[in-house]
């Protein structure tokens, strides 16, 4: 059995009930038992998503120490009735009342044993694929900048298109329930990619085959690349804890244990490189700080958590010195400027966002941003005589669009409904955003970036998920992801606004756009 073969054997061990609409049917038929004990409840209703060891799958793990911000009746509601802005459904019409405080009280009780994960279980994790060899060039002949992942969620693969031709050049197995974004290194060659269950995956685009893959930890978030390629950062709800491996090899650089300046363990919600820095930024979940680690050789030697002189050592012999700044509220996401100075985040259960300013470590300004921005998805472009930043929100049907300088708010945009993704490319007049929520899930808006208004409402496939947007490198044209177990990938002529070709596949999400992603274009999410 190849290495690849039996990755892809473990990651299938628990099939998913298919499309959320299915489920719910399923289970409507089904009913509930009139009497049945938590873990029975918890077994048929939600170990498909969660995991029988409720560590976590395609959706979070469900236990104490990553419930913290969730009271018991805050959890019964989400079980009654679902969450906005998720694929959590709703069960007020499956369960008893009864049945629902039952489930509760269970998520809620610790494990007997809550599995130790740090930089010993990790390192025993690590597979490396024994008949893997470096090829000294692309074993394709396309363009290697032009190429362009698209990942796969019905069946956990991930297809390598070629951005000129869109032929398929290979379609390789990842780890359950891929998430938070692959990364590239700064040349392109390697790409990383990260599962819900923390497995991190490492693939050569130019050999089309598997490096190999180390569990980071067990119930993660995303995944950050440090500037020089050197480093990647992995965000973890459990155990709460950010871990560093080599790229090279995938070998453990750190483990660090995440507790605020007051002690209060916390898990990583987000982590993104800040490149001019030479710095990770992490936005925490349960305390109101978020962290900078540094991976440079001379980073800033004031507002560190580590005191060196009382352990005499040097200033730069601290791997991976960590800056905490206190925030006036939790930040369960953020997005840089194009300076790389400023942060703007917000809380999910906020109704407004904040300026940190990186270099003093303050807020500076408060940003409008009812309606949950989704700011991880945030993208910016030249306006007038300033830049803005555009986010989408997730509980109202409007975009906000912001200027970077004052922070004030340009403009909100009305859309048929709330949104997940947006996305831009410099050689294109247009921001293309999709209506990932509610009724017109079915719709993506075409934005004109000088006028802000919507100019056009595509409706490429009537009924069916249509979401997230990539730009090939030319900005010719746009791959937009009809998310559907029986779905495809629709390229359309950026221009014309026309569908060119159709690209058959399982459940398609996120594409990455190798050039895009590298240089940063101002018009996708880093």
């Amino acid at each position: 059995m190849t290495l690849n073969t039996a990755f892809s054997a473990r990651s299938a061990r628990k099939p998913l009930l298919g499309t959320w609409g299915a489920a719910l049917s399923a289970l409507m038929l089904m009913g509930a038992p009139a009497m049945a004990d938590p873990a029975a409840l918890y077994d048929e209703h939600c170990s498909s998503c969660h995991m029988e060891n409720r560590l976590g799958g395609t959706g979070p793990a469900l236990i104490p120490e990553t419930l913290k911000r969730m009271r018991g009746p805050k959890v019964a509601n989400v079980i009654l009735h679902g969450r906005e802005a998720t694929q959590m459904p709703a069960f007020a019409d499956i369960l008893s009342a009864e049945q629902v405080e039952e489930l509760a009280a269970y998520v809620k009780t610790p494990l007997d044993v809550v599995p130790v994960w740090g930089e010993e279980q990790i390192a025993e994790s690590r597979e490396m694929n024994p008949d893997y060899v470096p090829a000294d060039a692309p074993v394709w002949s396309s363009d290697p900048m032009n190429i362009t992942l698209a990942v796969e969620t019905g069946d956990h693969h991930v297809s390598v298109l070629d951005g000129d031709t869109f032929e398929v050049l290979d379609r390789f197995p990842t780890p359950f329930a891929v998430h938070g974004g692959p990364k590239f290194d700064p040349q392109g060659r390697y790409v990383f990619i990260m599962s819900r269950d923390g497995w991190v995956q490492k693939y050569d685009i130019y050999s089309l085959k598997e490096v190999g893959r180390v569990r980071a930890g067990l119930n993660s978030r995303n995944i950050a690349m440090s500037g020089d390629g050197k480093w990647l950062a992995v965000a973890n709800y459990l155990p709460n804890s950010l871990t560093i491996l080599s790229t090279e090899d995938l070998s453990v650089a750190t483990v660090r244990e995440v507790k605020g300046k007051d002690g209060t363990p916390s898990r990583v919600s987000a982590v993104y490189q800040a490149p001019p820095r030479e710095s990770f930024v992490l936005a925490l979940k349960d305390v109101p700080e978020i962290w900078e680690v540094y991976y440079g050789k001379n980073p800033p030697q004031i507002g560190f958590a580590h005191d060196w002189r009382t352990e005499g050592l040097a200033h730069t012999d601290i791997p991976f010195p960590v800056r905490k700044i206190t925030t006036p509220d939790y930040l369960d996401d953020f997005f840089f400027d194009q300076s790389y100075e400023y942060v703007m985040g917000a809380s999910r259960s906020g109704e407004g966002g904040q300026v940190i300013d990186l270099v003093i470590g303050q807020k500076v300004a408060d940003l409008d941003l009812p309606g949950m921005p989704h700011l991880g998805s945030g993208i910016t472009w030249k306006y007038g005589d300033s830049t803005v930043m555009a986010t989408p929100h997730l509980k109202e049907g409007t975009i906000s669009v912001i200027d970077t300088q004052s922070w004030e708010t340009v403009k909100r945009i009305e859309t048929q409904g709330p949104g997940f993704f947006m996305r831009s490319h410099e050689n294109t007049p247009y921001v293309w955003a999709d209506v990932f929520f509610g009724p017109h899930k079915d719709k993506m808006h075409v934005i004109d970036k000088r006028t802000l208004e919507i100019v056009k409402t595509l409706d490429p496939v009537p009924g069916s998920t249509v979401a997230h947007v990539e730009f090939t490198k030319d900005g010719k044209h746009a791959l937009v992801s009809v998310w559907e177990d029986d779905g495809e990938v629709l390229v359309y002529d950026a221009a014309t606004l026309e569908i060119v070709k159709r690209l058959p596949m399982r459940k398609p999400s996120g594409k990455y756009n190798v050039w895009n992603k590298i240089t940063f274009s101002e018009g996708t999410s880093h």
